[in-house]
């Protein structure tokens, strides 16, 4: 008599929906995983940290060459962190339960979503600015009605707003799938425009009389090399918080060819190739306006050519909202769906992340030094440790062994509910890691290794997280981390349980298991 094959496990709702699934389509090419980057990279303030450094004095050798390390670091880093996520196909969230619990995930991921909300506020208002500039630039005549002040913004101020805010809110809860078609085709590739034809107008502007080879401020060699560590460690520091939720968005890819060759295009190459072209574009300022001009929209406004203004305010309005979707929208998204599965999905978690971006007033936070400093920085501390210990537990105790449908469950006899849904192990590993972090960036008497806070919060969580789980490694002779996509069956179980919440995501099948 044949043996009946056993019944899936089914999810909690309480810890289940649809988008939270393993990914039940993977489109995420490797071209898409480019264009995710280039609307990441090609951000008005990474442009203006590539030539703030050549302004600083370092030449423009050692800008590249220090970018080009730190960019490197973080190439690697996400190829780690996309491994997990491409073979468990879950996001951020629901992979941080092998650490953290089933329900511990929360404190991540809401670390995370709050940082977001943050700055996908004050981004939105940024690019708010550019639609000011644009509508004065067009319609002079509404000046007026720029010089009143309701709760900190005029009355123009708050209509480019909430104009930005809508944009966005349209764009971005239309689900993953829409998301990547727009990267794909304008957020990614417009800025690189923009930027190359502001390059050839300068060098040809200045007759080809540009120099980048020397030091503009005359640093001594100790002060080069200073500075340059400092560029390394910053360039990562930058990346964490995308390195942290990149299981977004690797999940999504069919084969580990995808994200590593897109890493690859996106990251060493691309976000290099576009600091050569910043600080080309800040040297021609120098020679063609006797002074270094490292804010793009400064560099378009004294060319002082209306149609010249229109094009590169709507081109930075564009990279606004690439970045602010990749790294400020999809994270909080899900991490907020993941807070109440039952009765939160994408767009919804992504509604609450856009209307608090408003509650938060972000002109007013982005114009605290303070809050900047000690709130934003001291979150920006915590990622190296949660970084630390989600990366340490997959490769070194788990050795890649996911048990993807045991994410989804709460049976107090489940892998991941350690006690009460929290792993304390995770909490011993964090808190005094990120103490350790935070005071570094933080206390001015550590000002010295402020720069460097995030690289001893990783090194703390990742060695006591590994000493407290020494027991629980998978043991060294069990062969290497797998390759293969881990299957699945919670979206089968799912759609034989009547009570489990339906998310915005494609319809419900079980992901083949394939290699790479």
């Amino acid at each position: 008599m044949k043996t009946p094959s056993p019944q899936p496990l089914r999810p909690d709702p309480r810890l289940f929906n649809e988008d939270l699934a393993p990914a039940p389509e993977r489109k995420w090419g490797t071209y898409s995983i480019f264009a995710l980057w280039m609307s990441d990279t090609h951000a008005i303030s990474n442009y203006a940290f590539a030539a703030s450094l050549f302004v600083l004095g370092l030449p423009a050798w050692e800008v590249f060459l220090a970018l080009l390390v730190g960019i490197s670091i973080v190439y690697w880093l996400m190829n780690r962190m996309g491994h997990a996520g491409h073979r468990t196909g879950v996001p951020y969230p629901v992979l941080a339960r092998a650490s953290w619990g089933v329900y511990g995930a929360n404190i991540p991921a809401l670390l995370r979503a709050i940082m977001a909300v943050a700055w996908y506020g004050i981004q939105t208002w940024l690019a708010s600015t550019a639609v000011v500039l644009l509508t004065l630039q067009i319609a002079p005549g509404l000046e007026a009605y720029h010089h009143n002040s309701v709760l900190g913004l005029s009355t123009l101020g708050w209509i480019a707003f909430l104009l930005m805010w809508g944009l966005q809110a349209v764009l971005l809860t239309r689900g993953m799938e829409f998301i990547r078609k727009v990267q794909d085709f304008a957020t990614g590739p417009v800025v690189w425009l923009v930027v190359l034809a502001l390059a050839v107008y300068l060098v040809v502007k200045a007759g080809g009389d540009i120099s980048l080879t020397r030091s503009l401020n005359g640093l001594s060699g100790s002060e080069q090399v200073e500075q340059s560590l400092i560029a390394v460690s910053l360039t990562v520091a930058t990346f964490l918080t995308l390195v942290l939720n990149y299981a977004d968005f690797a999940r999504f890819t069919p084969d580990h060819r995808s994200y590593r060759r897109g890493n690859l295009i996106g990251l060493p190459v691309n976000f290099t190739a576009f600091a050569v072209v910043a600080v080309l574009v800040t040297a021609g300022t120098i020679a063609v306006f006797g002074e270094a001009i490292y804010d793009p929209v400064k560099v378009i406004q004294k060319i002082d050519n209306p149609v010249v203004t229109v094009i590169g305010a709507l081109s930075f309005i564009v990279a606004t909202i690439g970045i602010n979707v990749v790294a400020n929208f999809v994270s909080p998204a899900y991490d907020f769906a993941n807070l109440a599965p039952k009765h939160l999905d994408f767009k919804r978690g992504g509604m609450i992340t856009a209307v608090l971006a408003v509650v938060v007033m972000p002109w007013k936070l982005y114009s605290s030094a303070l809050v900047i400093q000690y709130f934003l920085g001291a979150l920006g501390a915590f990622l190296g440790p949660l970084v630390a210990i989600l990366l340490v537990d997959y490769y070194r105790v788990r050795r890649g062994r996911i048990d993807v449908d045991a994410l989804f469950s709460a049976d107090a006899r489940g892998a991941y509910y350690y006690r009460r849904g929290y792993n304390p192990k995770a909490v011993i590993a964090f808190l005094p890691a990120a103490a350790v972090a935070a005071a570094l960036a933080l206390v001015p008497a550590f000002g010295v290794v402020a720069p460097f806070s995030w690289i001893f919060g990783m090194a703390l969580a990742g060695g006591l997280y590994a000493l407290v789980c020494r027991g629980d490694r998978v043991a060294s002779d069990a062969g290497p981390i797998p390759e293969d996509i881990i299957p699945s069956q919670v979206r089968t179980a799912a759609g034989e349980e009547p009570g489990i919440a339906r998310g915005s995501g494609v319809a419900a099948a079980p992901v083949p298991v394939e290699g790479s």
